[in-house]
């Protein structure tokens, strides 16, 4: 009965999180796992999510911690806890919340690994480079370089996500202003710019590679299919729509020529790291990554303190001892 209960509460919640908050996904399935995780625990011990009390929350996260589970981690379910317990509360479910005056735990901000600007460079020519290696005979994988090209230099030039590369579609793109219009998450738009190297890959892409992969049907089980007519802007054989973890496995295999095991995060973090180390406001990276808070994006402040300090010490007068 109290896994039955406990199953009412979080569907009610994840249908909250969906049909009136908006939310992506993505980010609703993350907030199922987590409280998910809690309700199991409080199962454990014969509890209801509804009668938790604040001691059950830092049993949780104590048993959390003893099995080694970074802070970040931590602290991302006790957040999902805390919107449960707010949404229980305004509901007029509960009538206290459990999660108040629990103190988030120390996070760290760490840095996210990035490639190094020689490590990027060799990454995006790899599609083009690999076909070549291959012998580039066949048509297919002409268009797949190109396409996986166009891909990188779009992640990289606008520090995309892999699921606003997945869903982005053809009206988005406006290659002749130089720019492509993002919706990132809970469905917010972004307009982000794109570099001569994205404007030309994509420019190559969309001559031939693209309509080479829409021709074609890709297997007698997609033969109805109407080909050339996705409205996405990158697609598999057949006008097939691309999956994530597609585009995980060519991000890995392009940055593997380079010696690093990259993923696609990294190539954003890439953009935003050299973008900081060019001299780039953090408002502006704040724009182009997406961030709702500039918080998020102060995790490069560092970066930006870095180069200040060379900056004033090649130009003030007083910097140096003479």
């Amino acid at each position: 009965m109290s896994s039955e209960a406990n199953s009412r509460v979080l569907s009610n919640f994840l249908d909250y999180l969906r049909i009136e908050k908006g939310l992506a996904p993505l980010t609703v399935s993350a907030y199922a796992t987590d409280i998910l995780q809690f309700s199991e625990f409080l199962e454990k011990h014969k509890r209801l999510l509804m009668r938790a009390r604040r001691s059950d929350v830092r049993d949780f996260l104590q048993q959390l911690f003893s099995h080694q589970v970074d802070g970040r981690s931590v602290g991302r379910k006790l957040s999902a806890l805390r919107h449960l317990y707010r949404y229980l509360l305004l509901d007029k479910k509960i009538d206290h919340d459990p999660t108040l005056d629990i103190e988030s735990p120390k996070q760290w901000k760490v840095l996210p690994k990035a490639l190094a600007r020689d490590e990027m460079e060799t990454t995006l020519a790899a599609p083009l480079e690999l076909h070549r290696g291959a012998g580039g005979n066949t048509k297919d994988s002409a268009a797949l370089a190109s396409r996986d090209h166009a891909m990188l230099e779009v992640f990289y030039a606008g520090a995309l996500r892999v699921s606003e590369i997945v869903n982005a579609n053809l009206e988005d793109l406006k290659l002749d202003a130089g720019y492509m219009l993002v919706r990132g998450k809970g469905d917010k738009e972004r307009v982000v710019p794109l570099g001569r190297s994205a404007q030309v890959a994509l420019t190559e892409y969309l001559a031939q590679a693209r309509p080479a992969l829409a021709a074609r049907s890709g297997s007698s089980t997609n033969a109805s299919v109407p080909i050339g007519n996705s409205p996405l802007l990158f697609i598999a054989r057949g006008g097939r729509k691309l999956t994530r973890q597609r585009i995980w496995q060519m991000v890995r295999a392009a940055s593997a020529t380079s010696g690093r095991a990259a993923s696609p995060h990294m190539l954003r973090h890439s953009c935003a790291t050299h973008m900081v180390e060019n001299g780039a406001d953090l408002r502006t990276v704040q724009t182009i990554l997406g961030h709702a808070d500039i918080s998020t994006t102060q995790v490069y402040t560092h970066l930006a303190l870095d180069r200040l300090k060379t900056v004033y010490q090649k130009h003030h007068p007083r910097a140096k001892a003479r």
